[in-house]
């Protein structure tokens, strides 16, 4: 098999993984009331159990970057994504309240586990291709969540039990991501190559840190923006700008549905323009979203702003991903790691940080404090990459030359 075709193959394989990821989260996250009833979680434990599965993923993530040393990010995906789809089953199996407490914690830790080794390939194959790819693995990621909340919703309208719901989509999916993993294009050499910038073998030295942190920070804030919207924006159109309970939920769905076309095409904006005017961009236009959302007289207004930070969010978190490979091109695993933390970090953060301003001053003052922090990017907009470099004809075309690193997709390591 030639290089190429490995290389194709791989990234089909990995695109449908982060497609099947987005299908099982969106069916985890849009039924919470429907598992909160099942287990009789009450009000005040329900942040409790939420809180848990970021937490424990990002102590597999920081597991990942030690487990990758031993074997290919492609055998830890092998195995992490078909755990992550039968503990979600196995939320809708349970009966009693620990049975649900370890279904999200094996959850959690296979989610951090999958996470981690997903972008790991991505930022590999992506410097085999010698051109931006990250942002259409994202857009994958997105389109099976808009695809897992529909079915969510049938389920949910159908009056179906979380088994019942979960059960159709786990039986397809388990079979095929494990066919899939056959073509995994993971690189045959491990060995970290020598580079001035990279992460050491054991701890994290002051130059890496350095270099490291912003894109940490970047992440982070990007997350908290994600997560006000997915937790927020029906709350503050019905509560806030007065509409209906129906009309409530379609700016997460108009949300969605603009961050897969942003990522659709956002591949294309880098080649042309470079990751940091994508980045500088998606940052300025996320931040006018969250203005317009806090300024909105009405409920389309409202809607508008919402569609503004699906357009500007979503080029960030991927590109943030590539330019930690970018920056520790002998290091792309650890780095990849460590940063991937941060996501966890901005979900833990966002959720609470909206609700406590808008509580102790006002849900539209609210919407500012994500603005401000997604300003934060435009500060280190330099560790993307020189200002005159784009994908696939700066470093990623010397990036092309590596492609021969990449190596048996369905054999690991």
């Amino acid at each position: 098999m030639t290089d190429d075709v490995r290389l194709r193959r791989g990234r089909g394989a990995l695109g449908f993984s982060f497609f099947v990821q987005g299908v099982t989260f969106a069916l985890l996250v849009t039924r919470i009331p429907a598992i909160q009833d099942r287990y009789g979680i009450s009000d005040g434990l329900l942040p409790v159990f939420l809180a848990a599965v970021p937490v424990l993923a990002g102590v597999a993530s920081v597991g990942t970057e030690h487990l990758v040393k031993r074997v290919a990010p492609g055998v830890v995906l092998r195995w992490a994504q078909p755990l992550v789809l039968l503990s979600l089953l196995g939320v809708g199996a349970g009966e009693r309240l620990w049975h649900v407490a370890v279904a999200l914690g094996a959850f959690g830790l296979s989610v951090g586990a999958l996470d981690a080794s997903m972008n790991m390939l991505g930022v590999s194959l992506q410097h085999a291709y010698g051109r931006s790819i990250m942002l259409g693995f994202h857009a994958a990621y997105s389109l099976g969540g808009i695809l897992g909340a529909s079915a969510a919703w049938y389920g949910a309208h159908a009056h179906l039990g979380l088994f019942v719901s979960y059960l159709p989509a786990v039986a397809v999916l388990v079979p095929l991501v494990l066919l899939g993993s056959r073509y995994y294009a993971d690189r045959t050499d491990r060995t970290e190559r020598m580079d001035p910038q990279r992460l050491p073998e054991k701890g994290l030295g002051p130059g890496g840190f350095s270099l490291l942190l912003p894109l940490c920070l970047v992440m982070a804030c990007a997350y908290i923006g994600d997560s006000t919207v997915a937790n927020w924006s029906a709350k503050y159109l019905q509560d806030v700008l007065g509409s209906s309970e129906q009309t409530a939920t379609v700016p997460y769905n108009v949300y969605m549905v603009t961050t897969l076309v942003g990522r659709a095409v956002g591949d294309l904006g880098v080649r042309r323009f470079g990751a940091v005017a994508v980045v500088r961009c998606g940052t300025l236009l996320a931040a006018a979203g969250f203005a317009v959302v806090a300024a909105a007289p009405g409920v389309w207004a409202g809607m508008l702003g919402f569609t503004l930070l699906g357009i500007g969010l979503c080029v960030i978190v991927p590109q943030t991903f590539a330019a930690a490979g970018r920056l520790f091109p002998g290091s792309s695993d650890t780095a990849v790691a460590r940063l991937n933390i941060f996501n966890y970090v901005g979900f833990l953060i966002g959720s609470p940080l909206v609700g406590a301003v808008g509580d102790a001053w006002s849900y539209r003052g609210a919407m500012l404090v994500p603005m401000v922090l997604v300003l934060i990017t435009l500060f280190h907009v330099r560790s993307f990459g020189p200002r005159e470099a784009r994908y696939g004809v700066d470093h990623e075309r010397r990036a092309g030359d590596r492609a021969v690193d990449v190596g048996r997709g369905g054999n690991g390591v």
